[in-house]
């Protein structure tokens, strides 16, 4: 079994490397330290082959001589990318045998998503009724309303409310340092074309963000109509794209296509712990949260990442009580 992983997504935007982020920061057998490399004890290699994609032009160690490659890059390409991708093998008249796909805190629906992080970090109690709720008005006249134009204009607005990412500092470093050697990048047969340096998210590339607004969600129907398995799973620590609307949408994906609960909503366990929290509709469309995992789940809970990998690779549903024992 192949499993291909693409279009990794970092806070800092769309455009960060499969490689670096993905194979050596969060899924990959090894991990740089110091002058060397340490093995990975969760990689997900141990389940399946897998093939980690640099797209487009311009991300990672994939690069172009054309730099019209890198103007008006849609945004499909980044957090949509593993609908579209698995959309276009459908439609090839390559044959495949594309048996599911897997998505992670994924951006389905642009004014869902986005919406509900004000509900997230109010419902953890990241912002006071009071005091942030003044970022929505207008100081000169406070009888006046705010005129935001749009929901990507309220989604920055609370984004300036978090605290900078921490997680991954120290790792992002020595990924940085250790691909940007010469003999590292010998060895990988990689060049750098266009670049000095490589970089774990791309500064090169100018994206078309209104296609952010562009919903992937009945991508999802079309796939489970098809035949094809599909997990959407979440850290449930992430605010960028926060698990209360995924779950929203998910849940009414699977009314529209009259998808009944084969499993219904509860915790999933590993090592007599709760994992996260789970649901199944139709034993084609499942639903999962990772418990303290971040936007990148692989990295913070690792243990419970691969648990989650090995039980989609299986075709089961994530352990309950009695199969933990």
């Amino acid at each position: 079994m192949v499993v291909v992983v693409v279009g990794k997504r970092k806070k800092e935007g769309p455009g960060c490397s499969s490689i670096g982020a993905g194979a050596f920061g969060e899924h990959g057998p090894f991990k740089p330290s110091g002058n060397g490399l340490i093995k990975n004890e969760f990689s997900w290699n141990k389940e399946a082959n897998m093939l980690y994609l640099e797209s487009p032009a311009g991300v990672g160690f994939s690069y172009s001589l054309n730099k019209s490659f890198y103007n008006g890059v849609n945004d499909e390409m980044t957090g949509h990318y593993v609908p579209q991708l698995a959309n276009l093998v459908l439609k090839s008249s390559f044959k495949s045998n594309l048996r599911g796909i897997a998505a992670r805190n994924p951006l389905l629906e642009f004014n869902n998503d986005f919406n509900s992080i004000g509900e997230y970090l109010w419902s953890h109690g990241l912002i006071s009724d009071a005091t942030e709720i003044g970022k929505f008005i207008n100081s000169y006249d406070v009888t006046l309303d705010v005129c935001l134009h749009s929901v990507s204009q309220q989604a920055h607005v609370l984004n300036q409310m978090m605290d900078e990412e921490k997680i991954d500092v120290c790792l992002d470093d020595e990924i940085t340092l250790y691909l940007n050697r010469k003999d590292v990048q010998k060895a990988m047969h990689a060049n750098l074309i266009g670049v000095t340096q490589w970089a774990t998210c791309s500064n090169v590339l100018n994206y078309d963000m209104d296609d952010l607004e562009i919903p992937t969600l009945p991508l999802l129907g079309t796939f489970i109509k098809s035949g094809v398995r599909v997990l959407v799973y979440c850290g449930d620590q992430d605010s960028i794209i926060p698990f209360i609307g995924t779950r929203r949408l998910i849940n009414g994906l699977a009314k529209e296509l009259g998808l009944n609960t084969t499993v219904p909503y509860r915790t999933w366990l590993t090592n007599r712990q709760v994992g996260g929290w789970t649901q199944v509709y139709g034993d084609i469309l499942a639903y999962a949260t990772i418990r303290g995992a971040s936007h990148e789940a692989p990295y913070s809970q690792p243990a419970r990442s691969l648990v989650l990998f090995r039980s989609f690779l299986d075709g089961k549903p994530l352990p309950d009580v009695s199969l933990a024992q």
